[in-house]
């Protein structure tokens, strides 16, 4: 049997993880318990329809008779780029997601992916239209891979509600 002597590892991988940010559980819990929203609107609970409404907290589409709320959010933003606009989430705490990786129900077109620079501000020349039934997994690395490209947002088509956000995790691995 050969043996290898006094060789070190020469071989790297490049292993890039997509790290999927819904709202953060702490911050819902927050409004529940206040009763109130980012911009100081009243919190109202309603039944959900099961028509579409995706929840921000779990990343999934609301069963019909779910307790819901819709709430005004702003995502990850300063200055003129923070923009507030309205987000399904559940009525009652939820413990959020069951893994970080792209949610089965919200990963497909239409949607837009907004992307943004290191400095916070928009990068307009890499916001994408992901088309119907398209998966948004390769157009988020293609933009992530970009060193002008910190974060990206998933949002809605037509009204653009924030769904959630995406950054990528770069781990070189040697061998």
């Amino acid at each position: 049997m050969p043996t290898i002597k006094d060789e070190k590892a020469t071989s790297t991988h490049v292993a890039d993880t997509l790290l999927v940010r819904p709202i953060r559980a702490a911050y819902l819990d927050e409004v529940r318990s206040r009763g109130l929203d980012y911009l100081g609107n009243p919190v109202q609970v309603t039944a959900a329809d099961g028509e579409g409404e995706p929840l921000r907290c779990c990343l999934r589409y609301a069963r019909a008779g779910e307790a819901i709320m819709l709430i005004s959010y702003s995502p990850d933003g300063q200055g003129v780029w923070r923009e507030v606009g309205p987000v399904y989430v559940h009525a009652e705490s939820c413990p959020g997601p069951t893994h970080i990786s792209l949610p089965d129900q919200l990963r497909t077109g239409p949607l837009v992916l907004r992307a943004y620079r290191p400095d916070g501000s928009m990068n307009y020349e890499q916001n994408t239209l992901v088309p119907r039934d398209q998966d948004l997994e390769g157009d988020l690395r293609r933009l992530l891979c970009r060193p002008d490209v910190r974060h990206v947002h998933v949002r809605t088509l037509l009204p653009q509600c924030f769904l959630y956000s995406v950054t990528m995790r770069l781990r070189f691995l040697h061998w």
